[in-house]
């Protein structure tokens, strides 16, 4: 007997689990429509992307710039693209799944295409964005632009009197 099989985000095929065939069992119908129906896409659309994971950040405001660090464990620098449109701050890259020897038989680390999206508001100083790479850890600096910067203004004091000329 042949199993069900399914494409995953690596395009390859990869196993479906059959559920036995108990009296009133639900998820054998419910399994059977779900491959019916993927089977059906697939054939009309193609298998669809794989989806990008988004890596967990820390967002911060001082009184001149942004300060952004994205978590990126075992990336390289070379491997993430850091773009600015706009308002909108973008991360992306991709972890690439490590060649191994042997049987995999656990894994809970994310690999694959990840994307960061952040919008930021006022004006930004986009010519002086800094990003830097350490520890697994992306740090992006987006200074605010001199016009949105807060300031004090000084307030001057008149003299009491008020003469008119006349």
């Amino acid at each position: 007997m042949a199993m069900p099989v399914r494409r995953h985000r690596g395009g390859g095929l990869q196993e479906r689990p059959v559920w036995a065939p108990t009296p009133g069992n639900p998820l054998v119908e419910f399994d059977d429509l779900l491959n019916q129906m993927s089977g059906l896409l697939e054939s009309t659309v193609g298998a669809a992307p794989a989806a990008a994971w988004t890596p967990l950040a820390e967002v911060s405001e001082s009184e001149d710039a942004f300060h952004i660090e994205i978590e990126l464990p075992g990336v390289k620098s070379k491997d993430v693209d850091v773009e600015v449109n706009g308002p909108e701050l973008v991360v992306t890259g991709e972890i690439k799944e490590r060649e191994r020897k042997g049987v995999l038989r656990r894994s809970s680390r994310r690999v694959g295409a990840f994307e960061y999206r952040l919008r930021l508001p006022g004006e930004l100083d986009t010519q002086k964005i800094k990003a830097d790479m350490r520890d697994g850890v992306l740090s992006v600096t987006v200074p605010k632009a001199d016009v949105a910067k807060s300031r004090r203004v000084e307030i001057t004091e008149s003299s009491g009197s008020t003469e008119s000329s006349g």
